[in-house]
């Protein structure tokens, strides 16, 4: 790797511009915009970088830039330029469709309509593109139902003219069939000149115009073609009610959201015309090499509007108002050709519909994680990077993952979840109860349950080895030692299971832990954390063990405390001893319940007679005039 200082510009100047950085081959590895070159470049070359921008100044060889004359000249040539270039530095967005367009051939002897993703072609005409292809499916059977124009491909067409016969299309009225000479030529052409017409209006009028067609045809009792209008009003009217939602008339404009979940992120849009939606879609932020600190909001304007793929429309919308939104306006606007304005509702209808857009983007980044979770090509890279990262002889293919949970440090419990292969194992998750009675602390309660664990494992080991020699049986789950051990914390978590794995003198299984603050990776004895890049999938598959350990722990630390505390309550009512609690708590569940439970339903519980249930309905009575902690348990006097 190139050393920064080796390539360190001088006389960079103090003037707005682009600047792109070059690897050995020549190549644009990243491209930026600066309001003043020198400040911007400069920061590059300080010692403190963050970590992914210290990996693209190290694969760089040469920096270049370009002064232009304003901020919104280098909003624009950066914009082009990540365009050209497409820059593995820079905030790019995965998305594998194309937006689908309908084209018109109206250069043709016998002109087609037909929906297309190809690139634009000379001697068509096209519109669109269409956000939401389901939306343009719709209106394509819509206007093939009023404008039957020919919709079939060329050798269809030269088969039904050699054939003389029609195709199902025509048998069921969606083409008025030129090839066998339904409608002349002329007609034909006539016909192709409205649908052209209608959709340059921007399919305003069609409804009205299709009444008065409807009128003047029963008027001149040509009554099967005002049969034939009606039915076509009906599915037009029909397709608009199926892509309407209940949103007011006032609601224009595409609406964009972003969903960031830890270090990762998706977008979607929108696009609302006159209440209606008229076409949505998501996309997913590429974070392998985007840089710290990077404006992923105008990266994903960008992707949206500067392909020219859709229109820029007079308001957009949106959850996270973006860095210069006022050059970014101007660049779209440039783009649009009309004044467009960026806004951030706050409240009302149109933040409300931003809560449903951002909800998208949500679940379309779920779908995403979800699928690349369950990818045995990206498990099995991520199990490669961890066997790498840590040193390891042997890929771990099975790796079990520990959390503390407790507050205040009661009802101190650990969970214990499996990875294998990189999959989920649920079947093998064990939760453990803390023992406090020598005090608590983090590292103390890591030590119990590592070694509760590994003590489980060795004996079971003995047994299983010695039940399979002799009854061929096999061997029990906690006999299958893990590979790696992940703890949830830093360095004094690792520290206390280390110590443990050295007590029971095991020396085969790894060990490393994972600390939240900022995602470092700690290994026994380590004075520095080792920094994993963001986008690792190594790193994922940890973060995947610590928040489903965590989730685990956590869950059983509720119904845990929730029991305790149902017990003290019951502990305060005489003569109600373990037995009969017992049988209180497997019938009602809840002090609520018995609360709400009568004293004759209470004595009908086993072991419970008449007086003890009266005492019990008392004792509660008075408690409800009390004050419980739902955290701790503790019962306090209620405020007056």
């Amino acid at each position: 790797m190139a050393d920064p200082k080796d390539y360190r510009p001088s006389n960079i100047p103090e003037h707005p511009g682009v600047y792109r950085f070059f690897n050995k081959a020549d190549k644009v590895i990243y491209v930026g915009k600066a309001k003043n070159l020198k400040n911007r470049l400069s920061n590059y070359f300080q010692s403190n970088l963050a970590t992914k921008t210290n990996r693209m100044v190290h694969e760089a060889v040469r920096v270049d830039w370009t002064i232009v004359s304003t901020e919104l000249e280098a909003l624009a040539l950066e914009f082009s330029w990540i365009k050209q270039y497409q820059p593995k530095y820079n905030v790019q967005f995965k998305d594998d469709k194309s937006y689908p367009y309908l084209a018109l051939s109206l250069n043709d002897e016998f002109p087609m309509i037909f929906i297309t993703r190809k690139d634009k072609r000379p001697g068509l005409k096209y519109f669109g593109p269409y956000t939401n292809a389901w939306a343009l499916r719709n209106t394509f059977e819509v206007l093939l139902k009023v404008f039957p124009v020919r919709s079939c491909s060329s050798s269809n067409f030269s088969r039904a003219q050699r054939s003389k016969r029609q195709c199902l299309l025509g048998d069921i009225g969606k083409c008025a069939a030129p090839c066998v000479g339904w409608i002349s030529k002329e007609d034909h052409l006539a016909l192709a000149h409205r649908l052209d017409d209608f959709m340059e209006s921007g399919m305003e009028n069609i409804v009205p115009k299709l009444h008065e067609e409807m009128q003047d045809a029963a008027s001149r009792e040509d009554f099967e073609r005002a049969a034939r209008l009606r039915d076509q009003i009906e599915s037009f009217e029909k397709a608009q009610k199926s892509t309407q939602g209940n949103f007011s008339d006032d609601l224009d404009g595409d609406f964009i959201a972003i969903y960031q979940d830890g270090f990762h992120a998706a977008g979607s849009i929108f696009s609302m015309h006159r209440g209606s939606v008229k076409g949505s879609r998501s996309w997913i932020v590429d974070q392998e090499m985007v840089l710290e600190g990077q404006d992923v909001v105008s990266a994903l304007l960008y992707s949206i509007y500067g392909t020219g793929a859709i229109s820029v429309p007079h308001n957009i919308y949106i959850n996270s108002e973006p860095e210069n939104v006022e050059q970014i306006e101007l660049y779209l606007a440039s783009l649009g050709g009309t004044k467009t304005e960026i806004k951030v509702p706050q409240r009302g209808e149109k933040a409300e519909l931003l809560d449903t857009v951002k909800r998208n983007a949500q679940y379309s980044l779920i779908q995403y994680l979800s699928k690349r979770a369950n990818d045995v090509a990206i498990s099995g890279k991520a199990l490669t990077e961890i066997q790498e990262i840590l040193d390891l002889e042997n890929t771990p293919l099975r790796i079990e993952c520990f959390d503390i949970s407790n507050i205040s440090g009661t009802s101190v419990v650990a969970s214990m979840v499996v990875f294998e292969d990189g999959m989920a194992k649920k079947s093998e998750y064990r939760r453990f109860i803390i023992n406090t009675d020598e005090g608590f602390d983090d590292t103390r309660a890591m030590h119990q349950v590592i070694t509760r664990r590994l003590k489980r494992l060795l004996d079971d080991r003995k047994e299983s080895d010695a039940e399979v020699a002799e009854l061929g049986g096999k061997p029990s789950k906690f006999s299958y030692a893990p590979h790696l051990i992940v703890v949830d914390g830093g360095l004094p978590q690792v520290n206390a299971a280390k110590r443990a794995l050295d007590e029971l003198g095991i020396t085969d299984i790894a060990l490393c832990g994972l600390a939240k603050r900022l995602e470092e990776v700690w290994l026994p004895g380590a004075k520095d954390p080792l920094i994993l890049p963001r986008s690792s999938e190594g790193l994922y598959l940890l973060q995947r063990l610590r928040d489903e350990a965590h989730r685990f722990a956590i869950t059983f630390h509720r119904s845990r405390r929730s029991k305790i505390m149902l017990e003290s309550v019951l502990d305060e009512v005489p003569q109600l001893g373990q037995a009969r609690r017992k049988a209180l708590l497997e019938r009602y569940g809840s002090v609520a319940a018995i609360r709400k439970a009568s004293a004759e339903d209470i004595a009908a519980t086993p072991g419970i007679g008449e007086k003890i249930a009266e005492l019990i309905v008392t004792q509660l009575g008075l408690m409800s005039t009390q004050k419980i902690d739902m955290q701790t348990g503790e019962i306090m006097e209620a405020n007056s």
